[in-house]
């Protein structure tokens, strides 16, 4: 669950009613959030977050998924990817979600965590789910960057073809050569990250996951 190198998070507020308001508005994007909240984060790009597995775009869209096209409820984030990258996941929206703003100096993110991930995961350690956020502590996030911090992230996938790079529990990078490098780091295919998230535990609330380079 954790998000590798990043500093203690300093301030985690909670967006109320997530869910529902992005049913009301049939989607929301990241940059959209940023401009409607009164929060002092600039933007220049995201980086897409999940469980070590980062790659970063120019923005990334919250969205519910149709009625109908699933056994259960479900919402999805996709990244708008840097060059010909498809990088998006499916999340079972039945899971208690919440999603929340953290913030430290010079850099800002939108994490979510349901009470299942938390529970499972965290609840022996935090006495909540912010405090297991201020730690570090969550799967999934969009990490957003602005000016030089985001010129850098641009550097790391630029140039490569990969999909995606990856953050180490000490907090290094790992850039793979390519997508099979990739998914031999991940000891996984893109057949069963689309099916079941690369075999993510059901208290994940990961359904389908996409991370790919044409």
């Amino acid at each position: 669950m954790s998000a590798g190198e990043d500093p203690p998070w300093t301030d985690v507020s909670r967006f109320p009613d997530f869910l529902d308001h992005l049913e009301q508005q049939d989607g929301a994007t990241v940059s959209g959030i940023v401009d409607r909240i009164d929060a002092d984060v600039d933007m220049d790009g995201v980086v897409y977050h999940d469980r070590g597995i980062r790659s970063p775009g120019y923005d990334a869209t919250f969205v519910p998924e149709p009625e109908g096209d699933r056994l259960r409820p479900a919402f999805s984030v996709q990244l708008h990817t840097v060059g010909p990258r498809s990088v998006w996941a499916v999340f079972d929206a039945t899971l208690s979600w919440d999603f929340y703003l953290l913030q430290a100096e010079g850099i800002a993110a939108i994490a979510w965590v349901s009470d299942e991930e938390y529970n499972a995961e965290e609840a022996g350690m935090f006495l909540s789910k912010q405090d297991a956020l201020a730690a570090g502590r969550f799967s999934f996030g969009t990490f957003i960057y602005a000016d030089e911090d985001w010129r850098e992230q641009l550097e790391l996938i630029e140039g490569t073809d990969t999909p995606a790079f990856l953050q180490r529990d000490d907090g290094s990078t790992l850039v793979p050569t390519s997508q099979d490098d990739f998914y031999d780091v991940v000891r996984s295919t893109p057949e069963e990250f689309r099916t079941n998230g690369g075999g993510a535990p059901p208290h994940l609330g990961l359904l389908e996951l996409e991370v790919s380079i044409d």
